[in-house]
């Protein structure tokens, strides 16, 4: 017998980082939001790697950050260290990365959570939802408590039937020896979702007392301060390195002479891995001629002597995993605390979503994160943050908010799983976006602020400091191109001093910064400093040097948006259009695309399909299928 336990707004089951990016972003809208979660000292753990961003990934905590979400904000007070990665190469695959203290980022995440006024934290483990005439209306507790609201959004990463694999070892449980979450997933299965079943690993940690720094190399952070998040203005100086090792000929003959005692190859394991981040066996496996692999010591924080070893993600048994450990240089000697494991777990199908990450199955339910079959707190992160706002906004009766593949790396990352599906843990790298080149690190606020202010999720302070911004921006870029650089001693010298061709003739101060090797620095010597913020140079100086490249993508975007804004009826019937091939038919009427730009880009759908579709939305006479 069930009893009557509350009612709201917003329900989010699960509270890592998809589930408090969800109910952050749905209470900040005005949404009364409930978080259950099975234990209240695991909010936005890392069960694997202790690290936030690196190529799209870090793009992505600013973007959700610049939407007016949390984890950048959060790992900006808690990283123990700090790095820009690509710093050699173009903008659009610079990216920032952080080593996290672990404890302290679930720490300060917590109280976040408990100081919003409209989120309400509750330990409980959910079984099953509450349907009212196919709607989801809340859900029941294993202790019967009936939670009642208008949405629910689930979020409960790898704990859906969670099984933890070690050598031929094997038992129920979510990450780190949590409980698992078992009558969800039967109950999900019951109305009729299809779902799947993936793995992912984590490598051993190891004793940082145990480990012989003097055969690594040293990985230090960035001396210059730097942040995730625009609202960042105190930075952590203190920083504590990573260091590097490799494995050698001695670490691949254990593994290769232990194969068949490993879950990935003794038929133990059921669900499909990453791709993108495999075992250490799978390595081995795969890339058989490479002598060497390299293994990241990465420390779990301040006050642990726990360090992670990024590069050996494991399920073979423990003793071989010590074996392992100590053929590489370094960790002859070390001792292992925590083994590494595999863990399989159910996910989703992402096709069965709308862009908004609504079910198609059952209005009022949301999935994100790794439920949805994806990898990554990022990722996770990404799709928490819209699953709130279009709950909250589902709520208020507003239209739904669904964030482009030209906007930003989370359309993207949404439209890839609902359009595409996939077949594998999904992880976002910059070659998914085809416009990378406007998805920079550097401009995710000026993408998606006012996007973020609309919803009501930036201050208006943020607000009022973002719009001056763009126009120090407007105002330095004009100042640029009515600067007329002249002829003189000065400016050649400062031109021979950087590698560039000396003046023959007077030129505007715009022209010269895009020669390549002209720096904003390098002008500013030639036309003297000016007073402005280092985000304001720097996005003057990119704006200019690549506005070719970036008129011409945003060409290809406004091409883009043509077909999105091509809608297709809801409920059009692709039976009647007996002109698409088969297979076209069938994938159309699985993924229900909301316009031609998404139907094109699912797999298995021609652009022969694409004109014959066209044709019968704008000629044809709509045969609608009845639900």
């Amino acid at each position: 017998m069930t009893y009557h336990a509350g009612d709201y707004d917003v329900i989010v089951v699960g509270a890592g980082h998809a589930g408090c990016e969800a109910a952050f972003a749905a209470a900040k809208m005005g949404a009364k939001t409930l978080i259950l979660t099975l234990n209240l000292d695991m909010i936005a753990f890392m069960p694997c790697n202790p690290s936030l961003g690196g190529p799209a990934k870090g793009i992505v905590i600013r973007e959700i950050d610049a939407l007016g979400g949390v984890m950048g904000k959060v790992i900006d007070k808690t990283h123990i260290q700090m790095r820009m990665l690509n710093t050699g190469k173009g903008p659009a695959v610079r990216a920032l990365r952080a080593q996290a203290d672990k404890p302290l980022y679930i720490q300060e995440m917590k109280q976040i959570i408990e100081n919003e006024p409209n989120i309400t934290l509750k330990q409980a483990m959910v079984d099953e939802l509450i349907l009212e005439d196919g709607i989801c209306k809340g859900v029941i507790t294993e202790t019967k408590a009936a939670y009642r609201s208008e949405r629910v959004i689930i979020t409960t990463g790898t704990f859906m039937r969670g099984k933890i694999l070690v050598g031929d070892f094997e038992y129920e449980s979510g990450p780190n020896n949590q409980r698992v979450s078992v009558k969800l997933s039967e109950n999900l299965e019951d109305i009729g979702f299809d779902l799947v079943r993936f793995k992912t690993g984590t490598p051993p940690r190891v004793n940082s007392h145990t480990i012989d720094y003097s055969k690594t190399e040293i990985q230090p952070g960035d001396e210059k301060p730097q942040g995730f998040s625009y609202e960042t203005t105190e930075f952590i100086t203190d920083q504590i390195p990573c260091w590097l090792t490799h494995t050698n000929e001695k670490t691949h003959q254990v593994i290769n002479d232990n194969l068949t005692l490993s879950a990935m190859y003794s038929g133990m394991k059921r669900g499909t891995g990453p791709r993108y981040c495999p075992s250490i066996e799978d390595k081995i496996v795969r890339f058989h001629d490479k002598p060497r692999h390299q293994v990241f010591l990465e420390p779990e924080g301040r006050n642990t002597d726990e360090v992670y070893v990024q590069g050996l993600s494991t399920s073979l048994p423990e003793f071989i995993q010590t074996e392992i450990i100590r053929s590489v240089p370094g960790l002859e000697n070390a001792e292992m605390m925590r083994p590494g494991y595999a863990i399989e777990y159910d996910s989703v199908k992402a096709t069965q979503l709308w862009p908004t990450l609504e079910t198609k199955k059952i209005p009022g339910l949301y999935t994100a994160g790794q439920i949805n079959g994806t990898s990554g707190y990022e990722e996770a992160a990404a799709q928490g943050i819209i699953a709130g706002i279009n709950a909250a906004l589902a709520v208020q009766d507003k239209e739904p908010f669904i964030l482009d593949r030209s906007q930003s790396y989370i359309g993207v990352l949404i439209d890839d799983l609902v359009t595409k599906g996939t077949r594998e843990p999904y992880r976002l790298l910059t070659s998914r976006a085809e416009y990378r080149l406007l998805l920079r690190h550097d401009n995710a606020d000026l993408r998606l602020t006012e996007l973020g202010y609309e919803l009501g999720l930036i201050s208006e302070e943020r607000y009022k400091q973002f719009q001056e911004k763009i126009i120090l921006i407007d105002e330095e870029k004009e100042r640029l191109f009515k600067y007329i650089v002249k002829v003189s001693d000065e400016v050649q010298d400062v031109l021979v001093a950087a590698n560039s061709t000396p003046l023959k003739d007077a030129v505007r101060a715009l022209d010269l910064l895009k020669r390549p090797e002209i720096s904003y620095e390098v002008l500013e010597n030639m036309i003297g400093e000016q007073d402005l913020p280092l985000e304001v140079k720097e996005q003057i100086e990119i704006q200019i040097k690549y506005e070719g490249y970036i008129k011409k993508a945003r060409e290809q975007v406004e091409k883009m948006l043509k077909m999105e804004d091509k809608k297709i009826p809801a409920h059009i019937d692709y039976d009647d259009i007996h002109s698409l091939a088969f297979e076209a038919r069938e994938k159309l009427k699985e993924i229900r695309p909301m316009s031609i730009g998404q139907a094109s880009r699912i797999s298995g759908v021609n652009p022969a399909d694409i004109s014959i579709l066209i044709v019968y939305i704008e000629h044809g006479k709509l045969k609608i299928v009845n639900e």
